[in-house]
């Protein structure tokens, strides 16, 4: 799904070297000048629109978008949707009104205010946004899976998060969203071979957002970050599609070693907080770990495992757990304690019985 148009974000010098090129005409040529001068302007002033909200310059918005050709318009209802948010979020909240503009409405499509919004979250005095944005427009603008999965991601947010009000909140202010987004121009890079810069996209992501993920990392769509704060993914670890990964977890190596290290998170699994995986093994389809549980061997397709270290207690009835999100092993991880717990005192107690006599 490709966006309307690339020509709206040309950098500002070069807008103003086009005009005063325009100026630098031979006689015989002014009067074409002049209606290509007028046009130009208009262009230059709708250009820096999109890059300096209207409520700050202090100029009135184009009756239409049209200034470019922009063909054949694709449906996306997602787009749509995070637009008319902002929209009445505009209106709710006036003071947002510039920040909403410059962010969301004054941009063509999703792709765009997507590097738009973390350009600016991830920038700092020497990596500046606006280098950002050609890093991320360049990758996610010509990667059609990319444009895929930012919005799978968008809908997995918003089904799976009760706290999630809208498409615009997940855009503007979800972390583990953009940590997210960030690592799949990341990956893209490093695919490329430019990983240097995949790397200095890891270290940004960590220190803005608190999450750790290697750009080597294969990572699905339709994926819910919970929070995001505290989630550690290794360089050879695969998360499929429709994974829930909750705050806290760690996809992890064993030690020193080199080579395939990490683990295989298959489709559908549901990670909860704080748990700990650990090693080349494979999460199953369909399965879940409860939250602060330590993972060192294969866990079964839906299964539920819990504990240090963790152990199957049961079997979920869902197809895919990490997209009802229903955290059911705590009752049944409960009963099966207490019975191991009772079950232990009953053989302690019997030997030290027998041990007295």
């Amino acid at each position: 799904m490709a966006c309307l148009s690339d020509e709206s974000w040309v950098s500002l010098p070069k807008m103003l070297s086009e005009r005063l090129t325009l100026r630098g005409g031979d006689q015989n040529e002014e009067e074409e000048l002049k209606k290509k001068s007028f046009v130009e302007s208009k262009r230059t002033q709708y250009r820096i629109e999109k890059v300096f909200p209207v409520y700050a310059l202090g100029i009135s918005k184009p009756e239409s978008d049209s200034i470019v050709n922009s063909g054949d318009l694709i449906a996306d209802p997602i787009w749509d949707a995070v637009k008319e948010e902002a929209k009445l979020e505009a209106e709710k909240e006036p003071i947002l009104s510039s920040f909403l503009y410059a962010s969301i409405m004054s941009h063509d499509c999703l792709e765009q205010a997507l590097g738009f919004v973390l350009a600016n979250r991830l920038q700092n005095p020497t990596l500046l946004a606006t280098q950002l944005m050609d890093i991320f427009f360049d990758v996610i603008l010509h990667d059609t899976g990319i444009q895929h999965s930012i919005r799978l991601d968008m809908q997995a947010f918003k089904d799976r998060d009760p706290a999630c009000l809208s498409y615009c909140s997940v855009l503007l202010y979800l972390k583990g969203y953009h940590s997210l987004q960030v690592h799949r121009v990341a990956h893209a890079l490093w695919s490329q071979g430019r990983k240097v810069l995949a790397l200095a996209l890891q270290s940004r992501i960590s220190e803005v957002f608190g999450v750790d993920i290697h750009p080597a990392a294969k990572i699905g769509e339709g994926i819910l970050l919970d929070h995001g704060t505290g989630v550690v993914i290794g360089e050879t670890a695969v998360v499929g599609n429709r994974v829930s990964l909750m705050h806290g977890v760690t996809l992890g190596g064993t030690g020193k070693e080199v080579g395939d290290r990490h683990p295989k998170v298959s489709d559908g699994a549901l990670i909860g907080a704080s748990a700990t995986i650990l090693g080349n093994i494979k999460i199953g389809k369909g399965a879940m770990v409860a939250a602060g549980s330590l993972v060192l061997k294969d866990v079964p397709p839906h299964s539920m495992v819990a504990g240090i270290p963790a152990k199957v207690i049961g079997y979920v009835d869902e197809q895919d757990p990490s997209l009802t999100m229903k955290h059911d092993a705590t009752k049944d991880f409960f009963e099966h304690v207490a019975d191991n717990f009772k079950d232990g005192r009953s053989t302690g107690g019997q030997e030290s019985g027998s041990g007295k006599k």
